[in-house]
């Protein structure tokens, strides 16, 4: 027997923040931000280097601006667009240099102000940009670029009801906007009215423009409506376009094997997961294929692998085959050195990287996986911490969690998982390492709750997970819950599967 729960409430986990730089959709307008006046030539020279930066052609556009700064380097939306500039070539600390400058210039400048709110909601989460944001809107409440993006951290805050209001207020000053009818196709496909979401994509006008956000939600809301073939279909072209992105993978797993395409999944996934990384998830989902194609001898042992859960091992030493070409050059070179245990080298490069990169939280965080690969959980724990003050998303708090607990802090390791669990209230598998480290402490009210709202969003297949709930609801003397969890190991156990 092969258990799959249906799709009443398929989890939408969509990082409005993440996916989409939203106001690089903006219909333009100055929006309250036009600064002070410039001479054509400055602005032909502001627009041509942002057209090779959009091309790619980075050294050109660093030309461009620096022949812009000879003309005026006290113009604060040169230096927003120098900031920008910076970032994407991986110059973070100059990004941020680049952006305080634009604020002392002018303590009001609106672009200044969301960039401001924008790199805070980086380092320091969602919650704390909102402060950030709602200063600028007392300043510019008009401003549409504000606007888009305070309703996206909300959304992504689980607060839809502000979310919506916000998006309204957006809807009023600009109905062409076009990011007034995708972000609320994202409430629609959270709120699992997937036929609406897709009516408010096409007039967005941003699926069929190739936004890999819209793309996203697109298929996410084919899957809620049971068309499968044609949400893996646009999940195999952003995956092309994003082989490194786990969580499109895993999702065009997901509606390959809702589609039967089990011979495929097996072809393409198996050796994903047979990783040391790999999640419980991509695991059960190789491991029913296999079931479901006869070849239970390779499918036992997958599956009891996936019902062990994940291993824990960092995403620092081996590189799957299919996510090679995805990584940096630097990045793909570390990896394998430390797979092939070349620690010293490894250590060496990594610093080297660090000498001559030393603006960019990426290398610095890639140098403090050597170190954490190596054994060195302290160097580790001071680069991550180096990191994390430009960005730190989920997979860096992560790893600086498990450096705190390699050093024996588990306070310091505690807190910093709160704080992300509250400033992300949508990451499930933050919710879950919370859940599991309250059931450590005896604080089983607390993981029934973090877990029900995880099964809530999708991860209710995970037995180990399941397995966790059931215990708390044996602590906490729910006998109903109990008999309830019973019932659904005894479905997606290895012995359910396999017969």
């Amino acid at each position: 027997m092969i258990y799959m729960p249906k799709i009443k409430q398929f989890a939408v986990t969509v990082s409005l923040c993440a996916a989409l730089s939203l106001s690089a959709c903006s219909g333009g307008g100055d929006n309250g931000s036009a600064g002070p006046p410039v001479t054509p030539e400055f602005q032909r020279l502001l627009e041509d280097a942002r057209y090779e930066m959009e091309e790619g052609n980075l050294d050109q556009a660093g030309v461009l601006f620096d022949e812009a700064l000879e003309i005026d380097r006290e113009n604060p939306g040169l230096w927003i667009d120098i900031a920008r500039f910076r970032f994407r070539g991986g110059e973070h600390v100059g990004a941020l240099e680049a952006a305080d400058l634009a604020l002392t210039l002018d303590p009001e400048f609106a672009p200044a102000l969301l960039m401001r709110a924008q790199l805070v909601r980086d380092a320091y989460g969602l919650e704390a940009s909102l402060a950030w944001f709602e200063r600028a809107l007392v300043l510019h409440p008009e401003n549409t670029d504000l606007l888009a993006e305070y309703a996206g951290t909300l959304g992504d805050l689980g607060r839809a009801k502000d979310m919506l209001k916000t998006v309204r207020a957006l809807a009023e000053l600009d109905p062409r906007d076009v990011r007034v009818h995708y972000l609320q196709a994202v409430l629609a496909v959270r709120g699992n009215d997937p036929v609406l979401a897709s009516s408010l994509l096409k007039r967005s006008g941003m699926r069929e423009a190739g936004v890999p956000s819209a793309i996203l939600v697109d298929a996410l809301g084919e899957m809620q409506q049971g068309n499968f073939d044609t949400a893996a279909t646009s999940l195999e072209g952003l995956l092309a376009r994003q082989p490194g992105n786990v969580r499109v993978m895993e999702l065009l797993a997901r509606a390959m094997w809702l589609n039967g395409r089990d011979r495929e999944i097996v072809d393409r996934f198996a050796s994903r997961a047979e990783a040391a990384d790999a999640s419980a998830y991509m695991r059960m989902l190789v491991g029913r294929s296999l079931e479901r194609l006869g070849q239970r001898d390779r499918a036992a042992p997958m599956l009891e692998l996936a019902y062990a859960g994940q291993s824990g091992e960092l995403a620092v030493l081996n590189v799957p085959q299919e996510l090679r070409a995805a990584l940096p050059a630097p990045t793909r070179q570390l990896r394998e050195m430390i797979a092939a245990g070349n620690s010293g080298e490894a250590r060496q490069y990594a610093s080297g990287l660090v000498s001559r990169f030393s603006g960019s939280s990426d290398i610095i965080a890639l140098a403090g996986d050597a170190a954490l690969a190596t054994g060195d959980s302290a160097d580790a724990l001071n680069l991550y911490s180096r990191a994390s003050q430009i960005r730190r998303p989920w997979p860096l708090t992560r790893k600086i969690i498990h450096a705190y607990r390699e050093q024996g802090d588990d306070d310091a390791a505690d807190t910093l998982l709160i704080r992300h669990v509250r400033s992300e209230p949508l990451n499930t598998e933050a919710a879950i390492m919370y859940a599991e480290r309250s059931a450590q402490t005896g604080d089983w009210l607390r993981t029934a709750v973090l877990l029900d709202n995880a099964i809530e969003r999708g991860a209710g297949n995970d037995p180990k997970l399941l397995e966790l709930r059931l215990e708390a609801a044996r602590s906490l003397g729910k006998e109903t819950d109990v008999e309830k969890y019973l019932a659904t190991l005894a479905q997606v156990s290895p012995d359910g599967f396999i017969n």
